[in-house]
């Protein structure tokens, strides 16, 4: 891989880890931590929103957001030929 292929495919694995990690801090901060008094009156469930997002919502994102990132940078070092030999290829 030349040098611009090299700092174009960093350039977009750094961008995807700042948009997950905000994505990240969105739900595990905003949601259950700064809005929690407004998102006390709303209900997922039974329970509070607030309560929900710091408890189960947090942690269903970020199983998410590992999905994603493992399928996304699967397709760019696909595109960029820097990819892991598939066993028997």
């Amino acid at each position: 891989m030349d040098p611009k292929q090299r700092l174009e495919y960093w350039r977009k694995n750094r961008l995807l880890i700042a948009i997950l990690l905000a994505i990240w801090f969105l739900v595990s901060y905003v949601f259950a931590i700064f809005l929690a008094e407004p998102l006390y009156a709303a209900r997922i469930g039974s329970l509070p929103a607030s309560f929900w997002w710091a408890q189960q919502g947090s942690m269903y994102a970020f199983v998410i957001l590992i999905f994603t990132y493992a399928i996304l940078m699967d397709r760019l070092d696909r595109k960029y030929d820097v990819h892991e030999e598939e066993e028997g290829a």
